[in-house]
């Protein structure tokens, strides 16, 4: 006897409202995982690809304003905009060394001046680190709804498929007959729920596993960066000391 295909639509058709309802629920969450999945790997990807462009060219440039104009060209780069807020700050801090520098003795650099510099160190120490949060933060962005979507689309399905065999034995009680041919549609209407539900939670545990490990990596070379920053920062200002003395 020839093995029949298995009409998936004619099935969802023939379902009870709440499998449907639960049908569509699950294909709520399946859309919107994929959207989630495309944004965030065309982020990720643009974002490594920029990164590790930029790190090359600071590491040879090592010229912090001209550095800081070329982010401009790496609008997707966490470490370019990292840099870019440690450079303003930088800034700020100069700005204010510079300041206090004119109004000491003119004998040389002022002993005041050169703890204001190792004091705003901090401030940008503190600068970056927010930074680094912020830019966490927001690769993180709709990342949670696919482990929503993984813990929640199994159950929901399984939902479905417990109330569809409610509605099967609920069918055979009213008909008096457990015959194969009575109890069988209704229960493999129902499985489809299950199946639904696992087949929108496996790609999105996958994408969410994928994406935070990436995700951890960019925030481990962030974190990379903002010490290699600094240290380039303090050895100038030991620099600037040693001439000064």
């Amino acid at each position: 006897m020839p093995i029949q295909e298995i009409d998936f639509f004619f099935m969802i058709a023939n379902a009870s409202l709440m499998v449907q309802f639960v049908l569509l629920l699950l294909l709520f969450f399946s859309i919107t995982s994929c959207a989630i999945i495309i944004i965030k790997y065309r982020f990720i990807r643009t974002a490594f690809k920029e990164s590790a462009v930029f790190a090359e060219f600071f590491w040879e440039s090592r010229n912090f304003s001209e550095v800081f104009t070329k982010t401009k060209q790496f609008q997707g780069s966490p470490i370019a905009r990292l840099f870019r807020i440690g450079y303003m700050e930088l800034n700020k801090l100069s700005q204010t060394t510079s300041q206090a520098h004119q109004s000491s003795q003119p004998s040389g650099m002022d002993v005041s001046s050169l703890s204001a510099q190792f004091v705003g160190t901090d401030n940008i120490k503190r600068t970056l680190h927010r930074a680094i949060t912020t830019e966490t933060t927001r690769m993180t962005q709709m990342v949670p709804f696919l482990a929503t979507t993984g813990n929640t689309t199994p159950f929901i399905g399984l939902f479905g498929t417990v109330w569809g065999i409610m509605n099967s034995f609920h069918g055979i009680g009213l008909m008096g007959s457990a015959s194969l041919a009575v109890v069988a549609p209704g229960i493999s209407e129902a499985l489809i729920a299950t199946a639904a539900g696992l087949g929108v939670a496996i790609p999105a545990v996958i994408a969410f596993n994928y994406f935070m490990h990436k995700i951890r990596i960019i925030e481990s070379e962030l974190q990379s960066f903002s010490v290699d920053f600094l240290n380039i920062i303090e050895r100038d200002l030991v620099m600037i000391r040693e001439n000064g003395e």
